[in-house]
């Protein structure tokens, strides 16, 4: 498994608190499947945070569902991408993964309100989106980063997929 860090300007130099999350890189027919919150034009690969004595693997599949409404049977992790921002290190684990099933989406508050939803995209349509992650610094740095960590792990995982 490859690992890539990525230090934002406004790293304090130490962590206080870090997130875990898995993601579920999912290409059929040259089409990856984003969650797209409509009410903020913003993409993201699946995922979401791990539970308590949750496995990356497991999270990987119950934060999909929830989010996009199929189940998945994911590979093994290939990537993992730790971010430093402020006081804080955030680690995404990626995992391709294929679908096997469907089931009923479980959207948090957070999600409904901003209209997150499963998309199917050409591949080089989500390259091109995220590609533009820099045009987002200095006005919205959340999505800069988001961007900039998917653009990093397309480009690390479709390299090793093609």
């Amino acid at each position: 498994m490859k690992i890539i860090e990525i230090t934002g300007k406004n790293y304090s130099g130490s962590y206080a608190k870090t997130r875990t999350a898995s993601r579920a890189v999912i290409v059929k027919n040259d089409k990856i499947l984003l969650t797209y919150e409509a009410n903020i034009d913003q993409y993201m690969i699946p995922g979401g945070g791990l539970e308590e004595n949750e496995t990356p693997a497991a999270c990987c599949i119950r934060e999909t569902a929830e989010e996009t409404g199929f189940l998945i049977e994911p590979a093994s992790c290939v990537l993992e991408i730790d971010e430093y921002y402020q006081d804080s290190r955030f680690i995404s684990y990626y995992f391709p993964a294929e679908i096997a099933g469907e089931t009923e989406m479980h959207l948090t508050e957070n999600e409904k309100m901003t209209g997150a939803g499963p998309v199917w995209i050409p591949v080089s349509q989500a390259m091109k989106i995220f590609s533009d992650h820099a045009s987002y610094e200095g006005i919205n740095e959340e999505k800069r980063g988001l961007y900039y960590r998917e653009y990093t792990a397309l480009q690390n995982i479709e390299k090793d997929r093609t």
